[in-house]
């Protein structure tokens, strides 16, 4: 089941698929992964459709799908 999530644990998850940054922008914080450049809200937690909305956006950049406990386990 997928979780709300604060956003310092959502950059650290980031980080362990393989993401750099965070790097500032205009609005708000990006991450990169290949080239590709994630954008971080600057919302201090991600509710449950939040949380959704962005593992979907990773899984586009990253080419590949990512399952709850993958999620969870990182």
């Amino acid at each position: 089941m997928w979780n709300p999530c604060k956003r310092r644990d959502i950059i650290a998850k980031l980080r362990r698929l393989g993401f750099a940054g965070p790097f500032s922008g205009k609005r708000h914080h990006f991450m990169t992964f290949n080239g590709r450049r994630q954008t971080i809200p600057n919302n201090d937690e991600f509710s449950t459709p939040q949380v959704l909305m962005l593992v979907r956006q990773i899984e586009l950049r990253i080419d590949r799908p990512i399952t709850v406990e993958e999620w969870e386990g990182l």
